[in-house]
């Protein structure tokens, strides 16, 4: 799982480089999604920070990271 604690700061004269965070992606409505939880399905709705996507049997409303959804 992961953790939802804060991430340390970064000192300027820390002798290692931060952590680069990874590109939030971005999805748009109709595209097919994979999700660890759920399965597949296909985006119904986008909004800022969340998007809603029908799994068939429900619609979830997953929010922003998506660390465990990728497109198709």
């Amino acid at each position: 799982m992961t953790s939802s604690r804060a991430k340390p700061r970064h000192l300027a004269s820390s002798p290692f480089k931060p952590d680069v965070e990874a590109p939030i992606e971005l999805f748009a409505v109709d595209d097919l999604v994979s999700h660890d939880s759920y399965g597949m399905g296909k985006v119904v709705g986008v909004e800022p920070g969340a998007v809603t996507v029908d799994f068939g049997r429900q619609s979830v409303r997953v929010t922003s990271p998506y660390r465990k959804m990728s497109r198709l």
